[in-house]
């Protein structure tokens, strides 16, 4: 007697794993509401509670808190499963929004930002892991569709219900209202991961220097994104100085191979390091362009992003529904995607054709759907069971610091040249990026 083999949507939202897939989708969703809302919320709060110059402060303290939450709970989940991080880390992501909510000044609400980067650091670890012990090889794809698709919404509906909400009752509301999210997200993830044994085999490896070095990487982010925010004088300098040190303390946080891209595992960290310097980069700096060099309004501005994130998540669900797709043919698409899209905005950094932005962001968008999901899959297919942890918070790792040292440095551009100059520089460079991760995405192939 045969046994028919269920479907991936059966394997996603059957009776075992229903509540352990809307429980990670709604926690994903939990941390990118709060990202995309906080910063609309932002110039409120400093007003509030501070001044202009501490307003990089709040993102300065939950970035270098995600660091250290990424690279300690990847050790954690190697050596002890990710039961814990997924249980205690949305009630430290809650004290935080309570704590940040609540504050009536800017010490408090710090320490709340600084529990909020933890937790979100290592919710993304554990989520990771979680997926690799809970599903099998041919549902993951579609796993990482819906977590692309987790982005999606917040992007698009975030930052305007966090403006309503702040103008129409408070800041406040924008931590305070996503409370009652955490309490469903612990209730849903609950049954999946209460039953969880420890990893399996001998215990991992000691990676010497390893928090030590997420403690300098931690510091040196931290110093960066400040001093980006307005790099002249002194602050070029010490952007300059950041992204040396940062570079020294990467080297160990990483996998062997990376710097190199090296076959396996190093090829795909260094696939994020690049794929998310290019892309998200250039999201960053696309609305300053399109307001300063074609006059476009902050609205109008913001309207090629969602399109980007359409793009992202329709590509995302096309590749979810292909399990037998090669992961590593589709990242050289996803690459070449980004890399004509985004040569496709260098005329708009020079001042013509604004309406190539859309497409642009269309395209490059796509690209980013192929190359995020493919490269998580093929990270957790080059891990070892008790590498798993360590290896997910590489790769995140590798999207933080990236968008870090290449926003830096577009900002140190635009301090030295004019923007006319800086902008088409800067996105050349971008095009550059995805350039070399075509010519690496052949090494990430399974052997």
């Amino acid at each position: 007697m045969t046994t028919t083999e269920p479907s991936v949507r059966e394997e996603l939202f059957g009776p075992s794993h229903r509540a352990v897939t809307v429980g990670i989708v709604l926690t994903i969703s939990l941390v990118a509401f709060e990202a995309m809302g906080v910063g609309t919320a932002m110039p409120a709060l400093v007003a509030d509670l501070g001044s202009v110059e501490t307003y990089a402060w709040p993102f300065v303290a939950f970035i270098a808190s995600t660091v250290l939450g990424n690279v300690l709970t990847g050790r954690w989940c190697d050596a002890h499963g990710p039961r814990l991080p997924l249980l205690v880390g949305p009630l430290v992501f809650g004290a935080g929004l309570l704590l940040a909510g609540l504050s009536p000044t800017m010490a408090p609400l710090l320490v709340g930002r600084v529990l909020q980067g933890f937790a979100a650091g290592a919710l993304g670890v554990g989520v990771y892991v979680l997926i690799a012990v809970v599903y099998t090889r041919r549902a993951r794809p579609a796993v990482f569709a819906l977590l692309s698709a987790s982005w999606v919404l917040p992007s698009l509906i975030g930052p305007p219900v966090a403006g309503f909400v702040t103008d129409r009752f408070s800041w406040h509301w924008v931590f305070l209202g996503l409370v009652p999210l955490v309490a469903v997200a612990v209730l849903l993830v609950l049954p999946a991961v209460a039953g969880l044994a420890p990893p399996e085999g001998d215990p991992p490896q000691a990676r010497r220097g390893l928090v030590t070095a997420a403690a300098v990487s931690a510091v040196a982010v931290s110093v960066l994104t400040w001093a980006a925010e307005d790099p002249r004088g002194g602050r070029l300098l010490v952007v300059v100085g950041a992204v040396g040190v940062l570079g020294v303390a990467l080297v160990r946080v990483f996998p062997t191979g990376t710097p190199r891209a090296g076959a396996g595992i190093g090829a795909v960290v260094a696939g994020r390091w690049l794929v998310s310097g290019a892309f998200f980069t250039a999201n960053a700096y696309l609305p300053l362009t399109l307001t300063t060099t074609h006059g476009w309004s902050l609205t109008a501005a913001g309207a090629p992003l969602i399109v980007g994130s359409l793009g992202w998540s329709a590509a995302s669900a096309w590749q979810g529904r292909r399990p037998a797709l090669s992961r590593a043919a589709l990242l050289r698409v996803g690459f070449a995607l980004v890399a004509v899209g985004l040569a496709l905005l260098v005329p708009v950094t020079l001042g013509l054709v604004p309406w190539l932005a859309f497409l642009g962001l269309a395209l490059s968008g796509a690209g980013m759907g192929l190359s995020y999901s493919s490269l998580s899959f093929l990270m957790l297919a080059h891990s070892e069971q008790q590498e798993v942890g360590f290896h997910s918070s590489s790769v995140q790792l590798a999207d933080q610091m990236s968008q870090a040292v290449f926003v830096g440095l577009g900002g140190a551009l635009l301090a030295v040249l004019v923007p006319t100059v800086a902008l088409p520089a800067l996105v050349a460079g971008l095009v550059g990026l995805a350039v070399v991760g075509c010519g690496i995405s052949p090494r990430t192939r399974e052997t």
